[in-house]
C-alpha cells in the first residue's frame, strides 16, 4: 500500500513536470543530486564527518566498559549458578539485570546525543546545500532537480547527475 502511494505521488509529480515543461519553450531539463555525496565532498562536510566519527568513538569508549562488566557478570553467573545459594544466585541475576539496564539507558542517551550532534553539524550544511541546488536550478534552467535515493526514483542516467556541479558551486561560495 505504501509503495503504491509513493508511485502515485511520483506519477503525479511527473505529470506536473511534463505539463510545466510543455508550457516552456526550453523543454524538460532534469537533474539528479546525491546530497550525501555532496555534503561529504565539501571541506565543511568532511570536517563535520570527522567530528561525528570522533564523537561516535567517544560514545563507544563510554559503553565498552559496561559491556565488559556485563559479560564478566554473565560468565561469573554461568560458572557459579549451580553452587550458589538461592539468595546469592538471585542477587547475581539482579546485578546482571541492573548492568543490562545501565547499558540500555546509556545506549539511548548516546544515540540521542549523536542524533543532536549530527543535526547540529550537518543541518546547516544541508540548508546551505539546498540553497546552492536552488541557485543551480535557476541558473542552469532546470525544470526539476531530484535527490538520488528519493522515494519513487528507481533509476537515473548518470548524465542527469549534477552533484559535481553542486559541489563546485558550494566550494566556490565557502
Amino acid at each position: 500500500m505504501q509503495v503504491n502511494r509513493w508511485m502515485l505521488l511520483f506519477a503525479m509529480a511527473a505529470l506536473v513536470v511534463i505539463a510545466t515543461a510543455a508550457k516552456d519553450d526550453e523543454g524538460l531539463k532534469i537533474g539528479v543530486v546525491d546530497v550525501d555525496q555532496a555534503i561529504s565532498s565539501t571541506e565543511e562536510g568532511k570536517a563535520a564527518r570527522e567530528e561525528l566519527g570522533r564523537k561516535q568513538r567517544e560514545a563507544e569508549a563510554k559503553i565498552v566498559p559496561l559491556y565488559e562488566r556485563f559479560k564478566s557478570q554473565r560468565d561469573d553467573l554461568d560458572a557459579k549458578k549451580f553452587v550458589l545459594s538461592e539468595d546469592a544466585l538471585y542477587q547475581k541475576q539482579l546485578d546482571l539485570m541492573e548492568t543490562q539496564n545501565q547499558i540500555q539507558s546509556l545506549e539511548k542517551e548516546l544515540e540521542g546525543q549523536l542524533k543532536v550532534d549530527r543535526q547540529r553539524l550537518l543541518g546547516p550544511l544541508t540548508v546551505k546545500l539546498r540553497e546552492i541546488i536552488d541557485d543551480v536550478g535557476k541558473e542552469e534552467g532546470f525544470t526539476l532537480i531530484i535527490g538520488r535515493g528519493t522515494p519513487g526514483v528507481l533509476y537515473t542516467r548518470e548524465a542527469l547527475d549534477i552533484t559535481d556541479l553542486v559541489i563546485e558551486k558550494y566550494n566556490s561560495k565557502s
